[in-house]
């Protein structure tokens, strides 16, 4: 009879311990697995939400200022050789190396409303397809622009304008029809009015060149310097930032879940080792006979080790491969509660050979120390119990 083979008896005639231990650490792997493929999920879930909203590349006309200042009273600033993207130019942000990476492009003309009683406004002109996906918190009252000569206009110049959904805004001469205006955001957009991106260009004369572009990239696979960098290289004549506000909030909470899911993982499989631990340390004492019997026939400390730290890494083996499948079923349950669309996750195999291995580790580590004391045992003592 060999070793391994005495291993797997002692399991077989203590059954209601297996199924203890089993259980014990399943938990804790279970555990680790269901928090691993759930924030894995969710991290990709947010990081796609929080991509949609807003933009995280801004692209502006290249030039050269100057401050100006006179005893020390600032006068200002001044801009001279003003370099204007020009539209082609924006095409090639889609022909970048990651262009995978971009979502939403969406270029803006400028330009000055000027009213009746000198009222004036800031004209944009927009694509409204890219820029309703770009600002998806804007609210309107009203309908979306369809047509050439709708306009979308904000709260403040709204109210300032004196203008209603449905009435008319002669802007150069021409009659626009006010589509829809937009509930408060608390940003510059309160005071602007917005126009579909050629009429725009027609009336102010800017054909061929665009005031701005904002870009929003998708940034958690692909850091986003090297996006602005592939896109300076496309327009060498635009000056190309990132909002580092923006890019830096959205990936610090990506990492928040990373932190949260390695201290809970921690906790649980700490908890699992020290069920092994007490476990087989119990089992251990309660072998003292049979210890010492094998002891007094001739097997070598090493031997009895071998034997607990065998049946340890059967058991352990026996818990990776059930916590895993548990901990898959448990990450189904848990994404389908926390979303009414739960994310998609794909079965990693890493995952799986990952929790096996991990199960495995944790098992041996709690039952070194019940070994060593059992390889340790006098077998007199074992003896005097016959």
């Amino acid at each position: 009879m060999k070793l391994h083979d005495i291993a797997i008896n002692n399991l077989r005639r203590r059954k209601g311990k297996l199924v203890f231990l089993v259980i014990g650490l399943m938990v804790g792997v279970a555990s680790v697995v269901a928090l691993v493929t759930t924030v894995r999920a969710l991290q990709e879930d947010i990081a796609h939400k929080m991509e949609e909203f807003g933009a995280n590349i801004l692209i502006t006309p290249r030039s050269e200022g100057l401050s100006l200042t006179y005893g020390g009273l600032s006068l200002g600033g001044l801009s001279f050789d003003v370099q204007e993207i020009s539209q082609d130019d924006v095409a090639k942000i889609k022909t970048i190396a990651n262009s995978a990476n971009i979502r939403i492009v969406s270029p803006k003309v400028f330009g000055v409303y000027e009213g009746p009683e000198h009222k004036k406004a800031l004209v944009v002109g927009v694509d409204f397809n890219e820029e309703l996906l770009l600002k998806k918190w804007w609210k309107v009252n009203g309908k979306d622009p369809e047509l050439e000569n709708d306009v979308l206009v904000g709260k403040d110049a709204a109210e300032r304008l004196a203008l209603t959904v449905g009435a008319p805004l002669d802007i150069k001469g021409e009659r626009f029809r006010v589509a829809g205006i937009l509930d408060t955001t608390g940003s510059q957009d309160d005071s602007l009015v917005f126009m579909w991106l050629p009429k725009t260009q027609e009336l102010f004369g800017k054909q061929g060149t665009v005031g701005m572009v904002e870009v929003a990239a998708l940034c958690k696979n692909c850091p986003i310097s090297e996006i602005v960098s592939q896109i300076s290289e496309k327009m060498p004549s635009a000056k190309v930032t990132a909002v580092q506000q923006v890019v830096a909030g959205r990936m610090d909470a990506l990492h928040s879940f990373e932190r949260f899911s390695l201290g809970i993982s921690a906790l649980v499989l700490l908890v699992g080792s020290m069920v092994v631990f007490v476990t087989m340390m119990a089992s251990v004492n309660e072998r003292t006979r049979e210890i010492g019997i094998f002891s007094a026939i001739g097997f070598r400390r090493s031997h009895i080790m071998k034997i607990i730290l065998l049946e340890a890494s059967l058991v352990s083996l026996m818990a990776g491969v059930a916590g895993y499948f548990v901990g898959i079923l448990a990450t189904r349950v848990l994404l389908s509660v926390m979303s009414d669309q739960a994310p998609h996750f794909s079965l990693d195999p890493l995952v799986a050979v990952g929790a096996i291995f991990l199960a495995v580790v944790i098992g041996l580590a709690a039952s070194f120390y019940p070994a060593t004391a059992a390889s340790r045992m006098d077998p007199s003592e074992a003896l005097r119990t016959l």
